[in-house]
């Protein structure tokens, strides 16, 4: 059950929004999980560190469930995806942050792109990414 009022809004968001506004939403949680992460890296709070770039990772990973690999652009996501699982991984297992900056940088860039796609009305199939609920 949903206890505070920005958790009934944040269910609300999540449930009207288009499938590029959830694609962008993923995208925002996985900045916000990279940022989280690098900073504890900084801070030598290791096991936040581990905690942060996790859930980074698993956003990452959600993000390549939802391609719908009918459109070329989808193989190319795919490979940048794993790319950045790749750079998560390395820059948790070696507390180096320089890694997870790299990632960051990604996510941001195609977070970008995927905001201007999501504002005029966006379908599945004029973004290469299918969302299944």
């Amino acid at each position: 059950m949903l206890s505070s009022p920005l958790q009934k809004y944040q269910q609300s968001s999540v449930k009207t929004a288009s499938p590029g506004q959830l694609v962008v939403m993923l995208y925002d949680g996985a900045i916000r999980f990279v940022k989280q992460g690098i900073e504890a890296i900084e801070h030598g709070h290791i096991e936040q560190a581990n905690t942060s770039l996790i859930k980074a990772q698993n956003v990452v990973n959600e993000l390549m469930v939802t391609l719908n690999f009918d459109y070329p652009i989808a193989a190319e996501l795919v490979r940048i995806y794993e790319y950045m699982i790749h750079l998560l991984i390395t820059s948790n297992t070696k507390k180096d942050r320089e890694p997870a900056a790299e990632a960051l940088s990604y996510l941001i860039d195609l977070r970008e792109s995927w905001a201007s796609i999501a504002k005029p009305k966006t379908s599945s199939t004029t973004t290469g990414m299918e969302v299944r609920g």
